[in-house]
């Protein structure tokens, strides 16, 4: 039997890989010509690529070629297009960079960029230009630029160790690893020596020096070769990838997962970049953990510790932050749910008074816990300075110099109350003074000014109150014992709880974290207008971060509008406007402490949602965000700007909405008003033609006279009640108030429908004392005017027809009742909706009139309701608020 299930494509990674390859296709492609060092002709190749390339009639231009007053590659510039360097001063020099807008503007097939390692000049867009070159990609551009191996930054520490000179220009390693092409230009050792010794490099001054310094045999040969290995690897990553991408089964392991354990140490840097290093060899995935302790960072560990975090990302290393006491069990647990197979720790370098105490040392530990896990200590050579300081040191605290002199005072103040009573409690009982006192001040203070609390409380136990007093000599062993069981319990008391505080700190400010997003997302799910969601964005930036901030959202021709939702003192200039525009275009944030357009003082985060950039968002920073704090501000964010996008979308859905109504509208009052217009036109064309074009009796004058006239009243009928419905869509009804009587509303009323009203019986009911009431009089003598026509068309001929007009309670009732069919029980709340005729009506009309009346009667206040009478008919009620006047109250 053949299985067929082996080779079947699992649907979500064939969707999710046709994904990947629609948004590749979207942007541009990145070619990289590779090199050992400089001097092998990486540029001379780009340049001699870009020449075959011309010739097949493909649009290239060089933004940025350095040739080192190189001939054969000057030669080679010449005939294509070169974009003019954009300059900039600098200490009073001027510097020359690529001028990156130009090469947007011109947007060519292939442009030319030297050196993608190169920093940028101070206030330039971007600090690198590997930055210029990912812009210019998502434009759609093909690039084509050069590297030398040592500007990766995952083999920087190897070529300072090689080469004995540390490379400060580096590109992440994920630049090279999503390249479209690398082109390895390579060049034996002995051939880029005799290029120098001739002066093809550098000048011949230059190149002494150089060969005498970095190009030496033995560090060409070894960087030729780390050259030719990452090739090697990135091939073997592609044929990998292809097999994968065309689902072909290879005899190859895929189960390889590296953890790397890292800290707020300097050395976590050079960890982070072996370990790259090794997941390249063993074609692996990799990421890193670090374990947040009780243990609160220094100033300089936490600067350290995000530069670790930055490095971590450049180098494609996702990076994992848990909350944990026992660092080793943490990293073992997060190992086996993660499936790790190799665990990377550094090896231990620091030894201070608390690792001599600990009961198992750090890496044992691990070892011991890990199971089938591989663990891997990393380290690397140390300078001899620092060798003592590696050895030996002390423990690091974070308490400042006041809570030392402060925890001092307060054991003076107890030693001397301690004194005071110590006939009546005797020596003993002091001791539990002190330990109540460093348990009391544990919950307050740090892990040092605790262990000063107790070594001065058991010196001072010692010397004042264990006999014989005032000297450290202790008699008894008893006492001996006493005082060394004091000595370390009230250390461990002390220290504990001062680790339990810590501890219950740092949980309280996740918890607050967490309870803030939770009371984010339910206010941002009642809100319900742009201006709303902009309110609670203000109010938690401001509550939570303490910043001040500036939101700017997207127009409907997804242009960014300048114009700030929320009320902010920060005013944006036309420089820091144009910066707001690129992160909305690039949905990539910029600013002070980013590496794109960092001279502002202003950093700019996109609100991006799922499908589209909404809006920019600008905040001032007085310090950088530590990494907690910047996974809290992204997630507000993410859930700030997925709000923005729901509501854009309900905009662009009721928007939607209206124009299909609109259109179903306009189709509706075409056919209505098509037919309604053609009758009345058609009887004034016929009865006006027959008029001209015979003689006829008076009689029959007076009747087609009769027909014209009858014809022209619906006509003018008609016209009224489009102009009436026009005037309530526009909002343009405003009712001209004043005092009437109800007697002479439904007098005109009658007297206008006395045509329609000849078949009828009409009674009107209104009580003597009817007061005058505050209306207007056009309006509602329309919607009278409009209820007893409707009566008059649902009604047989010879029927009753009731108007009923009274006072009750500050309101006007208008009563209007027929003995026609009444309404179907499913059409009762249709009724008064625009253009809505019942199923059973009558041929003519457009389905306005009740429409008009519940809008004239809606601009008084009031509502309009309709229901079936017991014995037949309907009865339609009109209730208005109204003021009222006796007669007796005028002077007349």
């Amino acid at each position: 039997m053949i299985d067929y299930n082996d080779n079947r494509p699992n649907p979500d990674e064939l969707l999710t890989s046709l994904m990947n390859e629609e948004e590749k296709n979207k942007k541009g492609k990145l070619k990289i010509f590779f090199g050992m060092c400089a001097g092998v002709g990486k540029t001379y190749s780009m340049l001699k690529a870009a020449h075959e390339e011309r010739l097949k009639g493909i649009d290239i231009i060089i933004g940025y070629v350095e040739t080192h007053k190189r001939k054969e590659t000057a030669e080679l510039v010449d005939g294509f297009e070169l974009i003019p360097r954009k300059t900039y001063e600098y200490k009073s020099t001027v510097v020359e960079e690529m001028d990156l807008d130009a090469i947007v503007a011109r947007k060519p097939r292939i442009v030319l960029v030297d050196e993608l390692a190169h920093t940028n000049a101070p206030n330039s867009r971007h600090a690198k230009r590997y930055h210029d070159i990912q812009e210019i990609l998502e434009q759609g551009i093909n690039v084509y630029t050069t590297l030398n191996v040592q500007h990766l930054e995952s083999r920087s520490d190897t070529v300072a160790q090689i080469t004995g000179i540390h490379v400060r220009e580096t590109v992440p390693d994920e630049i090279f690893e999503n390249a479209d092409e690398v082109e390895l230009i390579d060049l034996p050792t002995e051939e880029l020596l005799q290029r120098l010794n001739e002066g093809k490099v550098y000048t011949a001054e230059r190149s002494k020096e150089a060969i005498e310094n970095f190009f030496r045999k033995g560090n060409i040969t070894a960087l030729r070769e780390m050259a030719l290995r990452l090739v090697a690897d990135r091939v073997d990553k592609q044929l990998h990838d292809y097999l994968q991408q065309k689902r072909i089964k290879g005899p190859w392991k895929t189960g390889l997962h590296l953890l790397v354990a890292m800290g707020s140490s300097p050395y976590s840097a050079k960890l982070l970049r072996w370990a790259k290093n090794l997941s390249y060899s063993m074609d692996a995935k990799i990421q890193a953990i670090y374990v947040e302790t009780t243990h609160n960072l220094t100033l300089k560990e936490q600067e350290q510790f995000n530069k670790n975090i930055s490095l971590a990302k450049q180098l494609g290393i996702k990076v994992r932050i848990i909350t944990s006491n026992d660092i080793v069990k943490a990293i073992v647990n997060f190992a086996q749910k993660e499936n790790v197979t190799h665990i990377f720790v550094g090896k231990p370098r620091i030894r201070n008074l608390f690792s001599m105490f600990q009961l198992g040392n750090f890496v044992n530990r691990l070892i011991r816990y890990s199971g089938n896990i591989d663990v891997y200590i990393l380290g690397s050579d140390s300078l001899a300075k620092d060798r003592f300081k590696n050895k030996v040191s002390i423990p690091s605290f974070t308490s400042n110099v006041s809570q030392y002199f402060i925890i001092t005072l307060y054991v003076f103040i107890a030693t001397f109350i301690s004194f005071l009573i110590k006939d009546i409690i005797g020596y003993q009982v002091i001791s539990f003074v002190f330990l109540f006192l460093i348990s009391f001040l544990a919950l307050f203070y740090g892990t040092g000014p605790i262990l000063l609390a107790a070594t001065l409380s058991a010196l001072i136990w010692d010397y004042l109150f264990i006999p014989p007093q005032f000297t450290l000599h202790v008699e008894k062993p008893v006492d001996m014992l006493m005082l060394l069981m004091f000595f370390i319990i009230a250390l461990l008391n002390g220290i504990l709880t001062s680790r339990v505080r810590r501890q219950e700190k740092k949980i309280r400010i996740r918890e607050e974290r967490t309870h803030a997003l939770y009371q984010l997302t339910k206010e941002l799910t009642m809100a319900n207008s742009l201006d709303e969601v902009s309110k609670i964005a203000v109010k938690y930036v401001s509550k939570y971060f303490n910043l001040e901030c500036s939101i700017l959202l997207k127009r409907e021709k997804d242009q960014l509008d300048y114009k700030t939702q929320n009320e902010s003192d920060i005013l944006l200039s036309e420089n820091e406007q144009s910066i707001a525009a690129w992160v909305f275009k690039h949905t990539s944030k910029a600013g002070k402490y980013t590496n794109t357009l960092p001279s502002t003082d202003y950093t700019f985060y996109p609100l991006a949602g799922n499908t589209e950039n909404i809006g920019v968002i600008a905040v001032k920073h007085l310090k950088n965000f530590t990494q907690g704090e910047t996974e809290f501000w992204d997630t507000c964010l993410s859930q700030i700007s997925g709000k923005y996008e729901r509501e854009f979308l309900r905009n662009t859905a009721r928007k939607a909405y209206f124009l299909n109504e609109s259109d179903k509208l306009y189709k509706t009052l075409f056919n209505s008003i098509s037919h309604e217009l053609r009758i009345p036109v058609s009887t004034i064309m016929g009865a006006s033609d027959t008029l001209l074009s015979q003689c006829y009796p008076e009689e029959t004058k007076i009747k087609l006279y009769s027909e014209i006239n009858t014809a022209s009243i619906r006509l003018n009928r008609l016209i009224e009640n489009l102009l009436n419905m026009s005037r309530l869509e526009s909002g343009m009804i405003t009712p001209r108030i004043d005092w009437y009587d109800v007697h002479d509303l439904a007098n005109k009323a009658i007297e206008n429908l006395k045509h329609e009203l000849l078949p009828f019986k009409i009674s009107v009911v209104i009580p003597l004392d009817m007061p005058l009431v505050n209306i207007d009089f056009g309006l509602i003598e329309q919607v009278l005017y409009n209820l007893i026509l409707n009566a008059t068309q649902h009604s047989s001929e010879g029927s009753r027809i009731r108007l009923k007009l009274f006072y009750d309670n500050g309101f006007l009732i208008i009563q209007v009742m027929d003995r026609g069919d009444g309404i179907p029980e499913s059409e009762l709340l249709s009724v008064f909706n625009k253009f809505y005729r019942g199923k059973d009506a009558k041929t003519g009309g457009t389905g306005l009139g009740l429409s008009i009346v519940k809008g004239f009667v809606e601009a008084h206040k009031g509502i309009v309701t309709v229901e079936n009478r017991r014995n037949g008919g309907a009865i339609f009620t009109v209730k208005i608020p109204v003021e009222i006047v006796k007669y007796n109250q005028f002077n007349i």
